[in-house]
Parts: structure tokens; C-alpha cells; sequence
């Protein structure tokens, strides 16, 4: 039996399988973090901030399935969870946010950092809800735990801090995680899927993060079909390895390959993806969608047929319906694209003799090379992005998170604490840029403070880069983009973090292996090149005009020598 309603909070999240918390403490967390002292079950992971905390824990939940917890303090403490919920929510993962609020006696007299988080939190959770009395707690709690499980997301207890010390003497709950559902069409459905794919001659396959678990079935279909695979983002860790029908990726991001092959189908089938950019799907095409979730289907282009199934039990019932295809024109003119559009690729990452360029191509495909074959990688958005989608290998067991749905910049140092907390024998890299590292630097104190061996490679290249190429794509001359960074290296070894600076490419490899041997954290500063041009799998002649305008505003603006740059990095290498 527990004494106090915090003590129960602990027990029950124990009982949940919750094997640490991430937060920054406050007042009004104060019952809550002594019980987990007092309990000592769960870990306290103790952040700089508690956005990274949230951070912290999605990347926890999405490479364990399981739940995992943060939390934050009263007011200005939750408000700061809200980024990092967005991003755990978008991403599908399964956290609980304990939001501790002011005092249940002073709720609604604009009490001192009073909010209303049961408001605040409403479009970034399945479920929010305030617990005003002790006694409601086990209910609450019960549930906030069930939903974000059983529907993947966020769930957020609110409660303040006196209710958290009242008594309370239930019983602990008996918690086992629910097992996946099996969720399959109809026989019907199954049966017009199979029609409309038996008749197809010309079938792309898109596949994104609901394929996890089922590569298998997977390739399968797409042998039966002699159809092309491409993958979104977020399916690359589970699609892309040994498999002989991968041409790549489409979207800004992505292979040309990828593109011709969505864009010249008779059919398009969609597994387990909601992908965003509807610029790239094909027109005038038959689409089908297989999705666990019926507001994605057709969400993004007309369907003629949407199914609501996980991708393994449909493609398990369907298989034996499709009938197996000898052409393989279709798919052997896309495995062609995709060797030549990896082949331009590949010379990219390569360093030039006499050059003293550090391409970030390179930079990237020298990671994949040099780190364990079991490694979890975080990427940051912007740039990282591009490079890590294009030259990270996944095999099967190598990890890949980032803020893929939502999009949020200085993710990828907050995931690489997470994935590190959970997986301490694990090899954790964190793929960031100078724009999202510098942002939350305060993380990187936590690695040393925690003893969290994360390899750090940033890429210093002085610019908010993705938004500066932005910029130049729409005509607009870049603004604000500059930054004005330090030694990162030098401040690393002043923290008492390893700290190794390069600026030549010959001493690239050298570097990253001193870092990777090094048995705590470090962080590579690669001083990179900033006028690489992260080219889209087609160009429109919108996008030609507008660089266009670009150049001719840069030359009126006095910046003439910046085009000199962009035009000896890309093209005299």
C-alpha cells in the first residue's frame, strides 16, 4: 500500500515496465522526484531543459516500443515539454507527461506561473487530464498509460503539486503491455486489392514507417510484382537493407530514381506511410493505401481503394491472392535510374585530391563506414538530414531517429540522449548541425554530467543551411542564415568532453575513429563546406527562375563573391 498520491505514481509506472524518467526538477515536482528517490526503481535522467526531455524520451520510446516518461514542473516547467510532445506524438511513440501545476487551492485566480496544461496540451496528446483529487489518481493514471500504449502517442497527467502529496492508500495496479492487434481487411478488400494490383503492369511500391517488423513480406510482394520499392524517411531503417528492389527515396530529400519511379507507374501502392509532399505522387494513376489509421488514408491523393490494416496481416492475407508477374521491364528500367542516380551520389562523397574542402557527403558515408554495425544514429533537421538519408547504410540493425513529422530544429542531440540512456552499451552518433546543436547546448553538458558516451559530428559550415538554400530556391536573397561559431572542439575539451577539430579532409577518417575509440563522449568539429547545394530529385523551371532571381538580387546586393563560392563548391570539386 503507498502513502502518498506520488508514491503511487511511481509504483504504478514501475509496475508499467518504466525504467527511467526524464525532467528538470521544480517546486511543484518536488513529492513526485523524492518518491522515485525514496522508491529507487526507476531512474531520474536529469536534463538542462525539459523540451529536451521530451526529446529524450520519444527517442526512448521509439527504439524500445515501450512507454516511456517525462516530465516537467509547474507553468513555464510543462510549457517547455509541449516542442518535444509535438514531436513524440507526430512520430507515433508511446509517452506519459507528468505535468506538475500549481496548487490545486489557486487554480483559476492567475496564481504565480499558473497556465491551463489541460488546454495547452490538448493538440499534442490522445488524452490530458487533471487530477483535482488524490482518489481520482489510479483512474486517471490507468488510463493516461493505456492510451498512449494502445494508440502510439502522447497521454498527459496533470496534477498539482499538494494533490501529488496527499494520501493516498490504493493498491498498485497489475499492468501488463497489451499485445499488437491483429488488424486486417476484409477478404473482400483483400480480394479488390489483389484485382487491382493483378492488372497492374507498372506498381511502385512506397513504403514508410509502418513496415517495421515485416521486410519480409515486403520484398515478397514486390518479387511477386516485379515492382519497385521506394521509401519515405522514416521507413529507411526498416525497408532499405537486403532488399534487391530498393531504388531509394523520393521527395526534397530524395534520389531521382525514387521520383521517376512514383512518377512513371500505372499503380501506386502505399504501405504504412502517410508521406507529406503531394508534389510527388503520380497523377492520373490507381492508388491504394494499406494504413492503421483511417484519417491517413487519402490524405494525400485521391485513392481507389484505402484499407485499414497493419502492413504484416494485410500483406499476409494478400500475398497468396497476387499472382506472380514475368515482366520485369517496369522494374529493371527503375533499378537502372537508381544504380546511375546512387552512382552521382557516391562521387560526391568522395574527397577531391588537393582539395581542402570537407564535403559533408564524405563526412557522412565515412560514418556509416567507421561506426558499429549495431549503432543508433540521431540526425538533425535541415542539411544532416539530407546526407544522413542518402549515405547512412541501415542493415537490420542499426537505429535511425529524428524529427521526421514534425520537423523540430536541435533534435538530434536530445534523441542521442535518450537512445544512449536506454541503450548504454550501444554505440549512439548523433548526426547535428552547428544551427540545432548550438540551439540546445546546454544539452551537452548532460553527457558528461550522466556519463553518456554519445558521439557528437557536427557539421560546422557557419549557416543555417537548409533555410538558406530555401531562401536561393524561392529567389529571395539569404537573411539571418550567418552564424558566428566558436572552436566547438575547444569547448568541448573545457567541458571535459573530447573534442577533435577538423578542417582538412585528410584528416577526416583519422578523426572520427579517435572519437568512436574513445570510451566517453566526444564530438568531432568538422569544419564543412557551405554553399553545398542539397538538390531535389527533379527541378522545376519555377525553382530555375527563382535561383535565377537569386543570383541577380546577390550581385545587386554586393554578395557576388558568394556565388564565386557556391559555384567552386559544387562544381570545381
Amino acid at each position: 500500500m503507498t502513502t502518498t498520491a506520488a508514491d503511487y505514481m511511481v509504483g504504478a509506472l514501475a509496475s508499467a515496465g518504466v525504467k527511467r524518467v526524464f525532467g528538470v526538477v521544480g517546486d511543484s515536482l518536488n513529492g513526485f522526484t523524492d518518491s522515485l528517490r525514496r522508491d529507487g526503481s526507476i531512474e531520474w535522467v536529469h536534463m538542462r531543459h525539459e523540451e529536451s526531455a521530451a526529446f529524450a524520451a520519444g527517442a526512448e520510446a521509439h527504439l524500445t516500443g515501450q512507454l516511456a516518461v517525462c516530465c516537467g514542473s509547474c507553468g513555464p516547467g510543462n510549457l517547455h515539454l509541449i516542442n518535444g510532445l509535438f514531436d513524440c506524438h507526430r512520430s507515433g511513440v508511446p509517452v506519459l507527461a507528468i505535468a506538475a501545476h500549481v496548487p490545486s487551492t489557486e487554480i483559476g485566480i492567475d496564481y504565480f506561473q499558473a497556465t491551463h496544461p489541460e488546454v495547452l496540451f490538448k493538440e499534442c496528446s490522445h488524452y490530458v487530464e487533471l487530477v483535482h483529487r488524490p482518489d481520482q489518481l489510479p483512474q486517471i493514471l490507468s488510463r493516461a498509460i493505456r492510451t498512449a500504449v494502445g494508440r502510439k502517442g502522447v497521454a498527459v497527467v496533470v496534477i498539482p503539486g499538494n494533490v501529488a502529496l496527499g494520501p493516498l492508500t490504493k493498491p498498485l495496479p497489475k499492468w501488463s503491455a497489451p499485445s499488437a492487434p491483429v488488424l486486417c481487411p476484409s477478404n473482400d478488400e483483400l480480394a479488390e486489392l489483389a484485382r487491382l494490383l493483378n492488372r497492374s503492369s507498372r506498381v511502385t511500391m512506397l513504403c514508410g514507417a509502418g513496415c517495421k517488423d515485416c521486410h519480409t513480406e515486403v520484398v515478397d510482394l514486390a518479387r511477386k510484382l516485379q515492382a519497385p520499392i521506394v521509401h519515405s524517411l522514416r521507413g529507411k531503417e526498416y525497408i532499405e537493407y537486403d532488399n534487391p528492389f530498393d531504388v531509394g527515396m523520393t521527395g526534397l530529400v530524395g534520389f531521382s530514381s525514387g521520383y521517376s519511379a512514383m512518377k512513371s507507374c500505372d499503380m501506386l501502392l502505399m504501405l504504412g506511410t502517410d508521406f507529406p509532399y503531394r508534389q510527388f505522387y503520380p497523377e492520373g494513376v490507381t492508388v491504394a493505401q494499406v494504413d492503421t489509421r483511417a484519417e491517413a488514408l487519402g490524405n494525400r491523393c485521391p485513392l481507389e481503394l484505402g484499407v485499414l490494416g497493419t502492413v504484416k496481416d494485410t500483406l499476409t492475407g494478400l500475398l497468396p491472392m497476387i499472382q506472380d508477374k514475368t515482366d520485369s521491364t517496369f522494374l529493371n528500367r527503375a533499378l537502372d535510374d537508381y544504380r546511375a542516380a546512387r552512382e552521382s551520389l557516391d562521387e560526391l562523397a568522395e574527397p577531391q585530391p588537393g582539395s581542402s574542402t570537407i564535403h559533408p557527403q564524405y563526412v557522412t558515408r565515412l560514418v556509416s563506414e567507421l561506426a558499429d554495425d549495431d549503432a543508433i544514429f540521431s540526425c538533425d533537421v535541415g542539411t544532416p538530414i539530407a546526407w544522413t538519408a542518402r549515405y547512412l547504410k541501415m542493415n537490420g540493425k542499426r537505429r535511425l531517429v529524428g524529427s521526421f513529422n514534425h520537423g523540430s530544429m536541435a533534435n538530434s542531440l536530445l534523441h542521442s540522449i535518450g537512445a544512449q540512456a536506454a541503450f548504454r552499451d550501444r554505440q549512439v552518433i548523433s548526426m547535428s548541425g552547428d544551427g540545432g546543436f548550438s540551439m540546445m547546448m546546454g544539452e551537452f553538458l548532460t553527457l558528461i554530467q550522466l556519463g553518456l558516451p554519445v558521439k557528437v559530428v557536427l557539421l560546422n559550415n557557419g549557416t543555417l543551411g537548409f533555410v538558406e538554400l530555401e531562401m536561393k530556391a524561392s529567389g529571395f536573397v539569404d537573411t539571418g542564415c550567418d552564424l558566428v561559431n566558436p572552436n566547438f572542439a575547444a569547448m568541448a575539451n573545457a567541458m571535459g568532453i573530447k573534442g577533435v577539430r577538423v578542417e582538412h579532409p585528410a584528416e577526416l577518417e583519422g578523426a572520427l575513429s579517435e572519437a568512436f575509440d574513445h570510451p566517453g563522449p566526444a564530438l568531432v568539429d568538422v569544419v564543412s563546406a557551405r554553399q553545398e547545394l542539397v538538390m531535389p530529385p527533379t527541378t522545376s523551371a519555377d525553382q530555375a527562375y527563382h535561383f535565377g532571381l537569386f543570383m541577380l538580387r546577390a550581385v545587386m546586393d554586393g554578395r557576388g563573391q558568394q556565388l564565386i563560392d557556391l559555384a567552386k563548391v559544387n562544381l570545381f570539386r
